[in-house]
């Protein structure tokens, strides 16, 4: 199986979830309000997160490693 690596549209939303004030603080904080939103709406809603799981391989509100 072929792994494709994201396009430029794709690495373009990712960027726009890594600047996001939402996403930025449930990343940061880990809990709270801005990360209960994120957890439940990303993969359906967002896709701005949708991307960004697809370019770092994690979830948009997982803290960074």
């Amino acid at each position: 199986m072929k792994s494709e690596s994201p396009g430029r549209l794709t690495r373009f939303l990712a960027q726009v979830c890594g600047v996001c004030p939402v996403c930025t603080h449930a990343r940061k904080k880990q809990n709270g309000m801005a990360y209960t939103f994120v957890k439940s709406i990303e993969g359906r809603l967002c896709p701005f997160c949708r991307a960004y799981e697809k370019v770092h391989g994690r979830k948009a509100h997982e803290a960074h490693r």
